[in-house]
C-alpha cells in the first residue's frame, strides 16, 4: 500500500498517509480536519540503480548463463 503526501489548502499543513487505492478520496487535515486537502505529487519510495538487471543474475548450477550457452550438445 502506498504512502501518500497530501496538503492541506485552508492551513497548509503537509502529511503523509498510507491510502489502500489511488483513487480513494483525500483524508481530512490532520491539523485543521478541512475537507481541503489535495494530493501532492512525490518521489517513489524507491529506486532500481545499477547497470541494469540480467538474466543469468539469480540462478544458479547449470541454469546459469541460459542465453549464451555454447557447450549445448544437439
Amino acid at each position: 500500500m502506498p504512502i501518500y503526501d497530501f496538503e492541506c489548502k485552508s492551513c497548509g499543513h503537509e502529511f503523509e498517509k498510507l491510502v489502500m487505492r489511488s483513487d480513494a478520496p483525500a483524508p481530512n487535515c490532520k491539523s485543521c480536519d478541512s475537507e481541503r486537502v489535495e494530493k501532492k505529487v512525490s518521489a517513489p519510495g524507491f529506486r532500481l540503480s545499477g547497470s541494469g538487471w540480467y538474466e543469468t543474475d539469480f540462478k544458479t548450477g547449470k541454469k546459469k548463463n541460459l542465453a549464451g550457452d555454447s557447450g549445448s550438445s544437439s
